[in-house]
């Protein structure tokens, strides 16, 4: 019995340190890139060129960092960004509110086929989409303006989906009663609804903020001028304007690019406890 239980331990313990040892594989197949992205923006031109990379600079070369600025209108590019981000949070944030709190508590008729459509909206490729929001942009004289980053991407059926279920998890009584006390649409939404389910709408927002501070094809497309470009796209430009020579940028290519990031960590590490309590408190009804 004793043997037995030993036994029994020596198998945790085994099944245990292969489970660290799996997530420390993980953890370094994620990291290491990260950590290369660093380091090589810190390197020296010269450095660049060797042929056998070092992993750690032999100087730590911080100017590279201010040439970004210099190569390419960096702070520009950087303002639209965080334009764009602001703008589709608010947008999307609000739309998705309202559209969810009419599926989750509004009664109407042909409401679980409106919510169909809504779902199958999410299997739908934004390539489909693209040609006729293009032309609807060109259209109204948005191109290459801040309206024509924001406006399209101002419906998430995703958004919609998350906060949905994130209502009908919510009790009605509370509703009940603040419809009694003459509480209107808009009241219950903003003043009961959003707070009780924070947790999910930080979340929503943080995904929102990573999608549009990583947008590429869209801006790509409906801007034309430096003044109107975004981050992603005013540092393939540095890179493509290198083509053939990248060893002579590429550690400022590496600085814009972590300056670039910088952004969604500081938000996702300040917001990692929303987007936890709301995984945790996801239901599917």
């Amino acid at each position: 019995m004793r043997d037995s239980k030993m036994a029994g331990q020596r198998h945790y313990r085994s099944l245990h340190l292969l489970r660290i040892l799996a997530a420390a594989v993980v953890m370094l197949l994620i990291a290491f890139p990260m950590y290369w992205l660093f380091i090589s923006s810190l390197k020296t031109e010269g450095e660049m060129r060797l042929a056998v990379p070092t992993f750690w600079p032999e100087t730590l070369a911080w100017d590279n960092y201010r040439k970004a600025f210099e190569v390419i209108p960096y702070a520009r590019f950087f303002a639209n960004t965080l334009v764009m981000a602001v703008g589709s949070i608010v947008l999307q944030l609000n739309v998705a509110l309202m559209a969810a709190f009419a599926f989750a508590k509004g009664r109407f008729w042909g409401k679980e086929f409106m919510f169909f459509l809504v779902l199958a909206a999410l299997i739908v490729p934004e390539q489909i989409t693209f040609v006729p929001t293009y032309v609807m942009m060109s259209e109204l004289g948005w191109l290459d303006t801040f309206w024509a980053l924001i406006v399209p991407h101002g419906a998430s059926a995703f958004g919609i989906f998350l906060l949905r279920q994130a209502f009908k998890s919510l009790n009605n009584d509370v509703l009940e009663a603040a419809r009694v006390d003459g509480a209107g649409r808009f009241a219950i939404l903003y003043r009961m609804l959003l707070p009780m389910a924070m947790p999910t709408v930080v979340t929503l927002g943080i995904l929102i903020f990573i999608s549009s501070w990583n947008s590429y094809f869209w801006p790509l497309i409906m801007t034309n001028s430096d003044d109107m470009r975004v981050l992603t796209v005013g540092i393939a430009m540095l890179r493509d304007s290198i083509a053939g020579n990248e060893a002579m940028y590429f550690n400022v290519i590496m600085a814009s690019s972590v300056m670039a990031i910088l952004p969604i960590v500081i938000v996702f590490t300040a917001m990692q406890k929303h987007i936890v309590a709301a995984m945790a408190n996801s239901t599917f009804k």
